[in-house]
């Protein structure tokens, strides 16, 4: 059983728009007309892909198994036409990354810079987020590409092995926080003071669980969790607080004397970050030259 790519366009245009009406609009097609495309694919399928309810439409069993292969098919088409057009000098397509904030604020630029001088064509789309939804970006295809920290292979994600490096993270503070008046610290002085950290179950705060927990302490007091590193950063630089980087993300901060590193003995608190890709499918063009340029990076660190 074979179908084609105008086919399976109707079927996840259905999909995402939840009803006849408004996938006939963003394809502009007549309802009638969407409606008989839709009806010829359930008769190759041979079975119905939707059932029909007042307020839209809703995948039965066999429609919900088809989406996963209709969307890959979808995005291998897409990704044959930009190896394509790229080979005959015409558009060059999209890097499409996603990185957790470190590497987001230092690493990437870096490379993307370096890409874009080779390929002045391309384009580049770029989500910053937590492992969890650059993770979901993967399997949903709005990435190519994660940049994270070290995580589990899955049936479904891996690392690239030839793409690893590794960072540092540190407790950071304001240029004139009191506790910089009191010279060398040790990880329970700042136990007190008030954090503004990522929230628990993201890979910053789990770092910084395990740092403290090796030396015999629990959380330090906790009072902000927030995504946001502009939040983050805020908190620090203006109201006081201690936080947990890494320290590419705080790089333009130190540089302008914002806030920094504190000098805390005898801490070394280093992690693994790596560049993951979904299992299934080739990697598209694009997206291998930015691995390339990420590989020559890491090579320096």
């Amino acid at each position: 059983m074979s179908y084609n790519l105008q086919q399976l366009r109707l079927f996840t245009t259905i999909v995402s728009c939840g009803s006849l009406g408004r996938a006939a609009s963003a394809l502009h097609l007549t309802q009638p007309a969407l409606s008989r495309a839709l009806k010829r694919l359930e008769a190759q399928v041979g079975a119905p892909l939707f059932e029909r309810h007042s307020k839209g439409m809703e995948l039965t069993a066999i429609g919900d198994a088809l989406l996963p292969h209709a969307m890959l098919l979808q995005h291998a088409a897409a990704q044959a036409r930009e190896e394509i057009d790229a080979m005959r000098g015409l558009a060059k397509g999209t890097i499409k990354v996603g990185a957790v904030g470190s590497i987001a604020s230092l690493i990437l630029p870096l490379a993307v810079s370096q890409v874009l001088d080779k390929w002045p064509n391309l384009r580049v789309e770029i989500m910053e987020g937590v492992w969890d939804r650059l993770a979901e970006g993967l399997l949903t295809h709005e990435i190519d590409l994660a940049l994270s920290t070290a995580a589990p292979d899955t049936d479904e994600i891996s690392a690239i092995p030839d793409c690893r490096w590794t960072d540092n993270s540190y407790v950071v503070a304001a240029s004139g926080h009191p506790l910089r008046d009191r010279g060398p610290l040790h990880l329970a002085d700042v136990m007190e003071e008030r954090w503004a950290i990522p929230p628990r179950g993201t890979g910053p705060f789990e770092h910084m669980r395990a740092t403290f927990a090796a030396r015999g302490l629990g959380l330090p007091k906790v009072v902000v969790e927030t995504r946001s590193i502009t939040v983050l950063k805020s908190f620090v630089a203006r109201c006081g607080f201690l936080s947990w980087m890494a320290e590419p993300m705080y790089y333009a901060e130190s540089q302008a004397r914002v806030f920094d590193a504190l000098n805390i003995q005898d801490l070394e608190a280093s992690r693994t970050l790596t560049a993951f890709r979904r299992r299934q499918g080739i990697l598209p063009g694009p997206a291998v030259k930015l691995l390339e340029e990420l590989r020559l990076l890491t090579e320096a660190i």
